[in-house]
């Protein structure tokens, strides 16, 4: 009897710790990203890998949170990690693609995932630049009301040569294009997402490349009366465009 008791009292509080998990971490992740706490960030998704038995769309979400972490630690050059966390996010798209969940999303992190084998060994580019536009394109194509696939296929069009179909302007109009469907789609969340945000970076990171500083200006203000407190923004790439204004 007592063994039953506890066995209930555990599935209670594996029931409830999941469901605040699935409640708080998207605030969590967004306010570590504007902080630039990414000790904190580490810390929700390796909480969230050990989470056991996760449904789905949670899974899908820890996902989107492990992407950004290991653009992060490839920013910073912290190829071991990105590594590390570049196998987790691989486990975790197998376990979806065996259910048939999100077929989008799961081409769209794909995409990413070869991007950034791209990040962490350049030379890899001429052979797997191809699938990472390839699972872009079949994002988009698998829903083109998702703008993951759009973002993606942007990011391959920013950083692919122009020989091999890199074009700055094309990146420009299929990140736009990403922005609009956000903000029609998910227009009463979106101001608390960080991929939202990051998606504007990109923005402006393109109109820079393309010398057009004024847009990219245009583009940082918005950020910051959309978030004044992101300091990335705010302390970073803000001030280093108006230098380049001056």
């Amino acid at each position: 009897m007592e063994g039953k008791k506890y066995s209930l009292i555990i599935v209670l509080f594996l029931v409830l710790f999941g469901s605040n998990l699935k409640g708080s971490n998207k605030g969590e992740i967004y306010n570590a990203y504007i902080n630039n706490k990414m000790l904190v960030w580490k810390g929700i998704i390796d909480q969230l890998q050990d989470t056991p038995q996760k449904g789905d769309t949670l899974v899908l979400e820890l996902i989107n949170y492990q992407y950004g972490y290991i653009g992060w630690c490839i920013g910073k050059n912290n190829k071991d990690e990105a590594q590390e966390y570049l196998k987790l996010v691989e486990g975790n798209l197998k376990s979806l693609e065996t259910r048939k969940f999100a077929s989008s999303k799961i081409a769209g992190y794909k995409s990413a995932l070869y991007g950034f084998r791209i990040g962490l060994n350049p030379f890899t580019a001429p052979f797997i630049g191809p699938k990472s536009s390839a699972c872009a394109k079949e994002a988009v194509a698998l829903d083109p009301q998702d703008f993951f696939g759009y973002i993606q296929l942007a990011n391959v069009q920013f950083h692919a040569p122009a020989l091999v179909g890199g074009s700055k302007q094309e990146a420009l109009k299929n990140y736009l294009k990403a922005k609009a469907l956000m903000e029609k789609n998910n227009q009463a969340e979106v101001r608390e997402d960080w991929n939202y945000l990051g998606l504007m970076i990109s923005i402006s990171k393109t109109y820079e490349e393309m010398n057009n500083y004024e847009q990219a200006k245009l583009i940082y203000e918005e950020i910051l009366k959309t978030e004044p407190q992101f300091k990335w923004v705010r302390d970073e790439l803000y001030p280093q465009l108006l230098k380049k204004l001056k």
